[in-house]
C-alpha cells in the first residue's frame, strides 16, 4: 500500500518512532482522520472503514485512536456533549461548533494569552477553547 500524502506520511513516520506498531488498520484509521478533517466521530470513523475492513471492530477504532490521542498524533474534542470528535491538528486552537448545521471549525487563537494568574502552581496538562453558536452559512439560511 503506497500512500502519497505528505502529512499522512509524517505521522506515519511519527508513529514508528513512538514504537507503535503499525498495523493495516490504524493505518487506515489514521489516513481517514487526515482526509476527514471534519472532525469525525468513532462512530463516522468505524462505519466509513467497515465498508472496505470487513473485519473492523469498534473496539479496534476506540483503542487505535487511544494509542494516537497518546501519541499525539490526534487530538481528542469533546465540544459535543453526547460524542466525541477528533482532530489530527495537535497544534493549540479552538473550536466553533455550529448549532444549526452541526459543523466544527477549526479557529486561530492564543490559548496562552487565557491562561489566568488564578492559576499559578498549578501544572496545566490540556488546553481547550470552545464555542458555539450559528455558522455564516447558517445565518444566511435563518435570515
Amino acid at each position: 500500500m503506497i500512500y502519497t500524502d505528505e502529512r499522512f506520511e509524517e505521522l506515519s513516520n511519527q508513529l514508528r518512532m513512538k514504537k507503535v506498531r503499525l498495523t493495516d488498520q490504524r493505518l487506515k484509521i489514521l489516513e481517514y482522520i487526515i482526509d476527514n478533517s471534519h472532525h469525525p466521530t468513532v462512530e463516522e470513523i468505524y462505519m466509513d472503514l467497515h465498508k472496505g475492513i470487513p473485519t473492523l471492530s469498534k473496539t479496534t477504532v476506540y483503542n487505535t485512536l487511544n494509542t494516537l490521542i497518546d501519541a499525539n498524533l490526534v487530538r481528542l474534542v469533546d465540544i459535543d456533549d453526547n460524542e466525541a470528535h477528533f482532530d489530527p491538528v495537535t497544534e493549540d486552537h479552538g473550536h466553533f461548533k455550529c448549532e444549526s448545521c452541526g459543523k466544527i471549525y477549526d479557529f486561530e487563537i492564543n490559548i496562552d494569552a487565557l491562561a489566568g494568574n488564578d492559576l499559578k502552581g498549578f501544572k496545566i496538562t490540556n488546553k481547550n477553547v470552545y464555542f458555539k453558536g450559528i455558522c455564516p452559512r447558517c445565518l444566511v439560511n435563518i435570515n
